[in-house]
């Protein structure tokens, strides 16, 4: 399999790099854990703020499935586009129920100082 790199494209959505996914996997084990305002704190991702992570725990609580953590079939379907100075993210989320689910996880990364830093934006169905 060929390692997919980040890319600044502004025409069209790219499969998630795979340098990016194990903070994703992290970021979706931390809310399966029911941990949604990333209070264990994650490298390089910034504290989901109170009232993002209550929207995100009712969000997936009115979904009314279970969600689970991200197999390795969520990154056939998330993608990434680069709007400028940061990259806006889909992850598909998976519950027990369901598998691939309509929830998606809505992220922008940035790239500072040569690292990528990710902020969590919402978990929704678009």
């Amino acid at each position: 399999m060929n390692e997919i790199g980040v890319e600044k494209n502004e025409e069209e959505e790219l499969p998630i790099p795979h340098l990016w996914r194990p903070t994703f996997k992290a970021i979706v084990s931390a809310f399966v854990q029911h941990d949604y305002g990333l209070n264990n704190g994650l490298k390089n991702v910034s504290p989901v703020p109170e009232n993002t992570a209550v929207q995100i725990k009712e969000y997936i609580e009115d979904y009314g499935q279970e969600l689970i953590e991200l197999p390795d079939e969520a990154w056939d379907t998330s993608v990434y586009i680069c709007y400028g100075e940061y990259w806006n993210v889909l992850i598909d989320l998976f519950t027990a129920g369901e598998g691939l689910s309509d929830l998606v996880l809505n992220a922008e990364v940035r790239e500072i100082d040569n690292e990528y830093l990710f902020n969590i934006r919402l978990v929704y169905v678009p």
